[in-house]
């Protein structure tokens, strides 16, 4: 039975991606999403609940993939998240949008604008004239046509496409397998990763 050929990404992550984490982690993982998609949402709190627990060792990197035609309020989304990028809010608006997925009309995106802390005048410009619509329409068209993303979340890691389990556990086995250096280390059951997480969120909160 023959292996299935590795999907290497094309467009190599560049100044312009959105990334959060050291770029010198062992791992980056790297996901086409959709703001207005349930598969991204479910997917949401389980890459954030990665990231907390992997810290430097991971570096994560978001690119837009909005599906008009089947998520209508994916592309306007994607515009109030460039326009707070523009004013260094971008994982801020990236969280709110994550965690209202079915408030994405313009007044709710202006509300999440608020409540980041952005600079409404010019949030609202930049939406009104859509400022960043052509940017976000190009690197679409390279999702689509270089990378043929067909759907969303898809993932990769280390620039090797992931398709995998996108559990907690699924997700943090292939990223300690996508470390090559070995400095990721993580407790072997699901039970003493779930312990971990706990005390790092009581941690978060004391």
């Amino acid at each position: 039975m023959s292996i299935p050929e590795a999907v290497k990404l094309k467009n190599p992550i560049t100044e312009r991606d959105h990334t959060s984490g050291s770029a010198t982690a062992p791992v980056t993982l790297l996901e086409y999403g959709n703001f207005e998609c349930i598969y991204c949402g479910g997917v949401y709190p389980i890459i954030k609940q990665v990231r907390k627990l992997l810290g430097d060792n991971l570096r994560f990197v978001y690119r837009h993939f909005p599906t008009v035609h089947t998520h209508p309020h994916s592309l306007r989304a994607a515009e109030a998240a460039e326009s707070a990028a523009a004013q260094q809010k971008f994982w801020q608006m990236h969280d709110e949008l994550f965690t209202h997925q079915t408030a994405l009309e313009d007044r709710d995106l202006s509300h999440y604008a608020r409540r980041v802390g952005l600079n409404l005048e010019r949030f609202t410009h930049d939406m009104t004239e859509h400022s960043f619509l052509q940017q976000i329409e190009s690197d679409y068209q390279l999702s689509l046509f270089d990378e043929h993303v067909t759907g969303t979340p898809t993932l990769y890691l280390n620039e090797v496409r992931y398709t995998g389990a996108t559990d907690l556990e699924g997700l943090l086995h292939a990223i300690k397998l996508s470390d090559t250096t070995g400095q990721i280390q993580l407790p072997e059951s699901l039970h003493g990763l779930r312990r971990l997480l706990s005390r790092l969120q009581r941690d978060a909160r004391d």
